[in-house]
């Protein structure tokens, strides 16, 4: 499909810019329901553009944590990540005109990447803005893929800042890793590919950055309050310790402006925008939080690459290392973690195999 042929389908006109009125108890399941209709019309309309990835059985981790897993394999989308899903229904939801004049992201490497692929694949053209800790696999998947590439500032927001001053100042649409309803909405046709493989789940494990992809799930589950009472499902947002932002701006009650430490998920590190609509998401819809140390996710990486040979990066291994974690375990529930993506620098990985940390249990 060419960019002159691709249709706009707008999201309803009363969704809010910020969190601020999403957690308004009168706005609240409206917005919710809205968001969960999109999750549906953004899988149908992601179709010719994206595969869906397999909802695996893990007998290995079924037998560590008691009970009954599946890994949800973003780590075989399209470029590595599920960043794709968001990105073009993002480019989707764009007049032809919009995207003739081209449009403006930033990323910590996964969103960049996935949008760059979405514009080649449109015949569109795009600058993405990284900041200097963005891993250097993911920034030459960017440059391979044609878009131009710009890094700024050490953490992700003020990336995005510098991004959403440059769109205004040139004129053209800024894509947000996870401050988008479109984006949002992208990522949440992972929950409808998860519920219709295995509609038995009572637990979803999803690692949480910005709050794009634990929001877009989220709401698919829970956006309808009948289908939330005939399937409950528990959605856990799982951190790494060294940048637990979401978390931290839950418990405060607004997000906080807090510095991130290296992390071996870096596709998850950095702070998040004021107005992030994927706080007020995060703070309705995920039920538990937990936060793993940078052993655990090098552990969980190394369980996959043996028991599964899937190569998973460090955001992935957040996932796993925290269903690990979870003291409600055990319970021999139907759970499936989310495999956020695979794009881990062969230094970082030759780093973690070579690790002396101890095995999980």
């Amino acid at each position: 499909m060419s960019p002159g042929e691709t249709k706009s389908i707008p999201v309803s006109a009363y969704w809010p810019l910020s969190s601020a009125r999403i957690t308004q108890m009168h706005a609240w399941h409206g917005v919710m329901l809205d968001l969960q209709r999109a999750c549906t019309t953004a899988a149908t309309r992601l179709r010719p553009y994206i595969r869906p990835t397999p909802l695996e059985a893990s007998p290995a981790l079924s037998e560590l944590g008691g009970d009954v897993v599946y890994l949800k394999a973003e780590n075989l989308q399209a470029t590595g990540s599920f960043k794709v899903r968001g990105a073009f229904n993002k480019l989707l939801s764009l007049t032809p005109a919009e995207l003739e004049r081209g449009v403006v992201a930033a990323s910590s490497g996964n969103h960049g990447a996935a949008v760059a692929y979405a514009l080649q694949q449109l015949g569109a053209h795009g600058v993405i803005f990284v900041p200097e800790h963005a891993a250097a696999s993911k920034l030459a998947a960017i440059r391979r893929l044609g878009a131009e590439l710009r890094v700024y500032g050490n953490d992700s927001v003020l990336a995005e800042a510098a991004a959403r001053e440059y769109a205004a100042h040139s004129g053209r649409v800024y894509i947000s890793p996870y401050n988008d309803w479109e984006v949002i909405a992208g990522q949440g046709a992972i929950g409808l590919e998860i519920a219709r493989t295995q509609p038995a789940i009572q637990t979803i494990y999803v690692t949480v950055g910005g709050g794009g992809l634990a929001s877009g799930i989220a709401t698919y589950f829970k956006g309808n309050p009948g289908e939330r009472k005939r399937r409950p499902v528990r959605i856990v947002g799982c951190l790494p310790a060294n940048s637990p932002v979401m978390l931290a701006s839950v418990r405060a009650g607004g997000v906080v402006a807090m510095e991130s430490q290296p992390t071996l998920s870096d596709g998850s590190a950095g702070g998040i925008e004021a107005d992030a609509v994927t706080f007020g998401l995060c703070q309705q819809l995920v039920d538990d939080w937990i936060v793993v140390e940078e052993d655990e996710i090098a552990a969980a990486i190394r369980l996959l690459i043996e028991t599964h040979h899937y190569l998973i990066e460090g955001a992935a291994g957040v996932a796993v290392a925290a269903y690990l974690k979870d003291p409600q375990r055990g319970r021999q529930r139907n759970v499936a973690i989310v495999l956020c993506g695979a794009n881990l620098d062969l230094a970082v990985l030759q780093g973690v195999l070579c690790s002396r940390a101890g095995g999980m249990a």
